[in-house]
């Protein structure tokens, strides 16, 4: 039986008089990457921040509903923010590492935690970077600036920065957003690793990494939770019409 990590219950999203989620009920498994697709201003992004509490930064955001992490519901008036932060890690569309060395960018998040040992640093960022690819290009430039970086290479170390918390769930908004095929290609290959560690929640506007990419896909249309089911039953049998007609490209 496939055991529920995140759970929402008649979720409703508001900025103001604007609605950006209605009324949306769906399970999230464990260890398993779920893509989310659908054109615009469908929530996705929304969804995402709702989840891990960056909404609450929005003035006019309100809520109505649940959402449930290990049966526990994270917008209960006794929720550590902070900690619920570090176990739901976001990965955004665009990189933005620390003006720091690729070391420092990793040790930054732990050392707010309250790691101090040396050694136990050390640890985590070589972890972090492996479990990100990203080890065996940087293993003899840690002390140099992450802004010498690439692109590719700047976007899986923003997944390391994260990895480096000790997560359990990722939230990747768009996390191969104007990457070249080799350096997305290498992201979605350290996803296939990650999820035997982690529950992946990924948006993306990109179809076909989300046919290649995800266990299941969630369908969302103007605020709307339309659908979700395996990848390969979403993209061959859709229920709704309206997904099939957002995956041929009939719209969106």
């Amino acid at each position: 039986m496939l055991q529920e990590k995140i759970v929402t219950e008649n979720l409703s999203v508001n900025y103001g008089k604007i609605c950006a989620l209605k009324d949306l009920s769906m399970k999230i498994h464990a260890n398993e990457i779920l893509a989310i697709i659908g054109p615009a201003r469908s929530g996705k992004t929304s969804f995402l921040r709702t989840l891990n509490r960056l909404n609450d930064m929005e003035h006019n955001f309100h809520m109505k509903g649940r959402v449930l992490l290990n049966q526990q519901d994270i917008y209960a008036p006794d929720a550590d923010v902070p900690a619920l932060r570090r176990k739901l890690g976001m990965v955004y569309a665009v990189p933005t590492p620390l003006p720091r060395s690729i070391f420092e960018n990793l040790a930054f998040g732990p050392r707010l935690s309250g790691v101090r040992s040396r050694r136990r640093l050390e640890e985590l960022v070589e972890f972090s970077l492996r479990a990100s690819f990203l080890w065996e290009e940087v293993k003899d430039r840690l002390h140099e600036s992450a802004l010498n970086l690439s692109g590719g290479q700047r976007q899986r170390l923003c997944l390391a920065r994260v990895l480096a918390l000790e997560p359990e769930v990722l939230l990747l908004d768009e996390p191969c957003s104007g990457l070249d095929p080799v350096s997305t290609g290498k992201i979605e290959e350290a996803l296939q690793d990650l999820k035997h560690r982690y529950t992946i929640v990924m948006v993306t506007n990109n179809t076909k990494q989300a046919a290649r990419a995800s266990d299941r896909t969630a369908f969302f249309l103007s605020g709307e939770f339309v659908e979700c089911g395996l990848t390969r039953d979403i993209f061959e049998k859709a229920r709704d019409q309206r997904t099939e007609n957002y995956i041929t490209g009939r719209f969106g």
